[in-house]
């Protein structure tokens, strides 16, 4: 009687850590700060885009004037060729700044609108947590 082992070799993959991806799209990008980001949205020079998640802000409030695009829609509502496109909804010759809670997800945000041919983006050091404490007007519904 022959036994036969089936012996299963499991490549160990290396994967880098979130940090380690924002660390390196922070190395790519623009980031502004609130007053930076203030002063372009107080002049319309910007489409000004929280990309939180729609519990986050009925939670947290929001920027009064900002746009809302969740994050898992970013590249899709922007993309002209994509069945999600919003046509109209921003002025693409304007600056799309970008902003979290935190900056980390509008950090790696960037970094793939920049990736898919956006020059002019940037993102908010600090996302909503710093503009909460600046100019911004921040509302509640």
């Amino acid at each position: 009687m022959f036994l036969i082992y089936d012996i299963n070799i499991y490549n160990i993959m290396a994967i880098k850590s979130s940090q380690t991806l924002v660390s390196e799209a922070l190395k790519e990008i623009k980031t502004i700060t609130p007053d930076q980001a203030f002063e372009m949205f107080k002049e319309n020079q910007c489409n000004l885009i929280d990309i939180r998640d729609v519990r986050e802000l009925q939670k947290e409030g929001q920027v009064e004037g900002a746009n809302h695009i969740p994050r898992g829609m970013l590249e899709f509502w922007l993309d002209p060729e994509s069945a999600y496109f919003k046509q109209g909804k921003l002025d693409l010759n304007k600056e799309i700044v970008l902003f979290c809670a935190g900056g980390l997800r509008s950090a790696l945000a960037t970094k793939s609108l920049k990736d898919m041919g956006f020059e002019k983006i940037s993102h908010i050091d600090g996302g909503f947590g710093s503009l909460k404490q600046s100019k911004f007007k921040i509302i509640q519904e």
